[in-house]
């Protein structure tokens, strides 16, 4: 089940956010990670976050800030089984845009939002970890645009 972050959720969502970024993104200093833990936690409850919950256990995140994806999150037992998509599905149902950076290195993030309809836009730098990112982009296929460009055909 998918539902809204509350205050009490905030420990187990901040633990899976350090752990997944340590095995992600290991080309990345570990202490960068954990020097921003508690930054972050206090972030997360005035963020836009949604949490994947299963057997009343918290599996994983998505952060928002508008249409822009701050990160998705899984537990590490949990990874590979559909929770990431489910969390990104719920959030296409209400957006028509999605935004997101995501590193070069972190192939397999790069190959599920492919997968998932995202396209590079450009390629940047992330200024605080020295790392180059790629800016990718999801945009909804509405039937309204279809029509759009299918009218002016003619």
């Amino acid at each position: 089940m998918v539902r809204k972050l509350q205050k009490a959720d905030i420990d187990r969502v901040a633990d899976i956010w350090l752990d997944t970024n340590l095995k992600a993104h290991d080309f990345i200093s570990a202490q960068y990670w954990k020097r921003n833990f508690e930054l972050v936690k206090e972030m997360l409850l005035q963020a836009e976050v949604y949490v994947y919950e299963s057997d009343q256990k918290i599996q994983g995140f998505i952060g928002l800030n508008n249409d822009y994806i701050e990160g998705i999150f899984v537990s590490d037992k949990m990874q590979s089984q559909g929770i990431g998509k489910i969390l990104l599905n719920d959030t296409k149902d209400k957006r028509n845009e999605l935004r997101l950076n995501v590193y070069r290195k972190n192939t397999r993030a790069i190959s599920f939002y492919q997968r998932e309809g995202f396209e590079i836009q450009s390629d940047g730098l992330d200024e605080a970890t020295g790392e180059k990112e790629y800016a990718m982009v999801w945009k909804k296929n509405s039937c309204f645009s279809q029509n759009a460009l299918i009218s002016r055909s003619f």
